[in-house]
C-alpha cells in the first residue's frame, strides 16, 4: 500500500467520527501497552508477561497506580513511560468524547430527530401568523385525547421554542413538537411525518416557497385519503400556480381576496366583525359539518328545531354544492349534511322535546328598507381595489364612496356609485374633522402598506382614536397588521376590528380541521349568496314579549331568513363579544329591548 493510498484510507476511517477517533485511541494503548510489555517483561522479577500487560493497562487509564511500583530501575522507567503515554492518550479520549458529546446535544438541539406520532397536525413554515394559528389549534384540540402539534421551520429550533412559549403561554395538554429545517426539502420535511398527520398547515410570507414546499409535498406517496393541506398566498396571480402544485389533497385560499371580503362584509353594519370573528375562531360557537340519518326525507324548516345544542343555518348538498339559509321546504338527501353552529361537534346533540314556540308574538313579515349608503375609506393598500369593487356589490345606486389617499386605480369600479378622492394625513385631527365622518354609514381605515407593519398599525391605532372621539356612529372597520396591537387598540372600545393575518389565520385553522368549510365561507363571503345581517329584534317579536329563541327562528323562518343569534345593545360596548350571541340555547327565555337585534342569514 502506498503512502498516498495509506493516507486515503486513514482520512476515510476518520471521517466517521467520534467512533473512529475512539477505536484509533483503543489501538493506540494496545500498541503501547503490547511495547513496554515486551521491553519490561525481562526486568519484571519473575512476573508473567500477562501481568506486565495487566500492570500497563492499569498505568494507562490511571496515573497514580504507578505510585507503589518498585523493584528494577528499567522496570519502573517503563512504567513510567506507559503511565505518561496513558495520560495523553486518556486526555485525548476525554476530549473525543466531550467533542461528540457536544456534537450529539447541538444536533438534538437543532431537533434533527423525527417525529413518531399518528393523526397530528403539522405546521410548516414561519410567520408572524404562526402564534395566531397555534392558539387556536390548541383551542380546536381540547376535546381530543392527547392532540399533538409539530412545527417545521428553517429556524434555530431553541429560537423557535423560546418564542412560543412566551407568545402563548400556557398551552394546557397540548403537545408542541418543534423540529429545525426547511419545509420544501424532502428529507427535512420527513422529520415531522407528514404522511401520518390528520393535516398539514403552510405558513410562508414568500409565494415561491409556498409553491416548493407544496411540491414537495405532493411529490411524497400518500395514502389514500391523504392529510388535508392547506395553504395562502400572498399574491393573487400566483393562486392557479400553488393549487397545481398542490394537488387534489390540497386547499389552497387567497389571502388578498379573503382580506378583502372580510372587510366588506365587517363594515356593512356595527357588529359584525364580532359574528364573523365568533365564526372563525374556536372560542366560542363555531361551523360544523353533521349527518343525521333521522332528518332524511325531512324539510329544511323542520331541521331548524331539530338539535338542542346547535342551530342548522343550511345544507351542504350530495354533490358538494353548499347552500345557506336554503328554501323552508327544502327536502334533505340521503347524501346530504346538515351545515350548523355548535360549540364543539362532541356537544351537538338532538333535542328532546320539540321547543316552545309563541306564535302569538311574532310580528307579520315586511320588507326591510335600503337607502344608498355613504362610504369613507382612509389610507391606501393594494387591498383597497379590490375592497371597492366587493363593495360595490351590497351598494345600491346613488351611493357614494370617498376615498382620502391617492385616486381610484383603474380597472372595473362599482356602477352608479360616485367614487370621489383626496390627499391628506388620515392621522391628523384636522384632516378628519373637515371630512365630517358623522355623515358616513362606514368608514374603513386601511393598514398602509408604504409602512412598515408595525408603524402602519401605530398610525391605523391614531386615527382610530380620532374617529372614536368624534363619536361619528358610522360603523368603523380598522385594519391592523398584529394582533397585539388589535389588544391595544380596545381601548377605543370600538365593536368593530379587522386584524387581515388573524382572520386568515383563524380561516386557515378551521379548514385544518374540516377541508370542506372552506366551501362554507366561500358562500358566506361571497356577494352573491345569502349575507349575515343585525336586524332590530322588534321587526320579528311584539315590544315587550318574553319569547324562548326557537320563536325567534321560527319568526325569521317565515321571512325566508335563518336566525342563529342575536346582540343585546346594553353589552354592546363589551370588548371580548361586544353583546353578540351565537346558538343560544332554544328554550332559553328572551326579552328583548329597544336597540337589541337578531344575527340572520338572508338572501338580499
Amino acid at each position: 500500500m502506498t503512502r498516498e493510498r495509506l493516507r486515503y484510507w486513514f482520512d476515510n476511517t476518520m471521517s466517521k467520527g467520534t467512533p473512529a477517533l475512539i477505536g484509533w485511541l483503543a489501538v493506540v494503548s494496545a500498541l503501547l501497552i503490547a511495547v513496554v510489555t515486551l521491553v519490561a517483561w525481562p526486568f519484571a522479577d519473575g512476573l508473567s508477561p500477562m501481568r506486565v500487560a495487566w500492570m500497563s493497562l492499569l498505568r494507562t487509564l490511571d496515573p497514580g497506580t504507578m505510585g507503589g511500583d518498585d523493584g528494577d530501575s528499567f522496570f519502573v522507567l517503563m512504567m513510567l513511560v506507559v503511565t505518561l503515554g496513558g495520560i495523553f492518550i486518556v486526555s485525548a479520549l476525554v476530549g473525543v468524547l466531550s467533542a461528540g458529546l457536544d456534537a450529539k446535544l447541538d444536533e438534538l438541539r437543532k431537533g434533527r430527530s423525527r417525529v413518531v406520532e399518528h393523526g397530528h397536525t403539522v405546521v410548516l413554515g414561519w410567520s408572524e401568523e404562526i402564534f395566531a394559528v397555534i392558539s387556536e389549534l390548541v383551542k380546536a384540540k381540547k376535546s381530543e385525547r392527547k392532540p399533538v402539534i409539530a412545527v417545521l421551520a428553517d429556524r434555530d429550533k431553541v429560537q423557535m421554542e423560546d418564542e412560543l412559549r412566551a407568545r402563548l403561554g400556557e398551552i394546557g395538554g397540548i403537545r408542541l413538537v418543534v423540529r429545525s429545517g426547511d419545509p420544501a426539502e424532502p428529507s427535512s420535511l420527513a422529520l415531522v411525518s407528514p404522511h401520518a398527520a390528520r393535516s398539514v398547515l403552510i405558513l410562508s410570507a414568500d409565494d415561491a416557497e409556498l409553491v416548493k414546499t407544496l411540491l414537495a409535498l405532493g411529490s411524497r406517496r400518500w395514502a389514500a385519503a391523504g392529510p388535508s393541506i392547506i395553504a395562502a398566498v400572498a399574491d393573487s396571480g400566483n393562486l392557479t400556480a400553488a393549487r397545481i402544485a398542490g394537488g387534489p389533497h390540497a386547499e389552497v385560499v387567497d389571502s388578498q381576496n379573503l382580506a378583502a371580503r372580510l372587510v366588506v362584509q365587517s363594515c356593512r353594519q356595527s357588529g359584525l366583525s364580532a359574528v364573523y370573528t365568533e365564526l372563525l375562531d374556536f372560542d366560542g360557537d363555531e361551523i360544523y359539518l353533521w349527518t343525521e340519518r333521522r332528518l332524511v326525507g325531512r324539510r329544511y324548516g323542520e331541521a331548524l328545531f331539530a338539535f338542542g345544542t346547535a342551530t342548522v343555518i343550511g345544507l351542504r348538498l350530495g354533490g358538494g354544492r353548499v347552500a345557506l339559509n336554503p328554501h323552508s321546504d327544502t327536502v334533505i338527501g340521503e347524501n346530504d349534511q346538515l351545515i350548523l353552529i355548535a360549540p364543539d361537534d362532541s356537544e351537538i346533540r338532538p333535542a328532546t322535546a320539540p321547543p316552545t314556540v309563541l306564535t302569538s308574538a311574532i310580528r307579520p313579515p315586511r320588507a326591510p328598507g335600503r337607502a344608498p349608503a355613504r362610504t369613507l375609506i382612509l389610507g391606501h393598500n393594494r387591498r383597497r381595489g379590490r375592497i371597492m369593487r366587493e363593495l360595490g356589490h351590497h351598494l345600491l345606486p346613488g351611493s357614494e364612496i370617498h376615498l382620502v389617499g391617492p385616486p381610484a386605480e383603474g380597472g372595473a369600479l362599482p356602477p352608479d356609485v360616485l367614487v370621489t378622492a383626496k390627499q391628506g394625513d388620515i392621522t391628523d385631527r384636522a384632516t378628519l374633522e373637515a371630512l365630517n365622518p358623522g355623515v358616513y354609514d362606514q368608514v374603513i381605515v386601511l393598514a398602509c402598506d408604504t409602512y412598515e407593519p408595525q408603524k402602519a398599525d401605530a398610525r391605523t391605532m391614531v386615527t382610530l382614536l380620532h374617529l372614536r372621539d368624534m363619536d361619528t356612529g358610522a360603523a368603523i372597520v380598522s385594519e391592523m397588521n398584529d394582533e397585539r396591537n388589535r389588544l391595544l387598540a380596545q381601548v377605543a372600545e370600538a365593536d368593530d376590528f379587522v386584524v387581515g393575518g388573524r382572520l386568515v389565520s383563524m380561516l386557515l385553522t378551521q379548514l385544518s380541521e374540516n377541508r370542506h368549510l372552506g366551501r362554507v365561507f366561500d358562500v358566506l363571503l361571497a356577494h352573491d349568496g345569502p349575507d349575515i345581517y343585525l336586524e332590530p329584534a322588534e321587526n320579528y317579536l311584539a315590544p315587550g314579549a318574553t319569547v324562548t329563541f326557537a320563536t325567534v327562528i321560527e319568526a325569521a323562518r317565515q321571512r325566508g331568513e335563518t336566525a342563529f343569534g342575536y346582540r343585546l345593545s346594553s353589552e354592546s360596548g363589551t370588548a371580548s363579544h361586544h353583546g353578540v350571541r351565537l346558538n343560544p340555547p332554544k328554550s332559553e327565555p328572551l326579552a328583548f329591548r329597544p336597540g337589541d337585534q337578531v344575527v340572520v342569514l338572508a338572501d338580499r
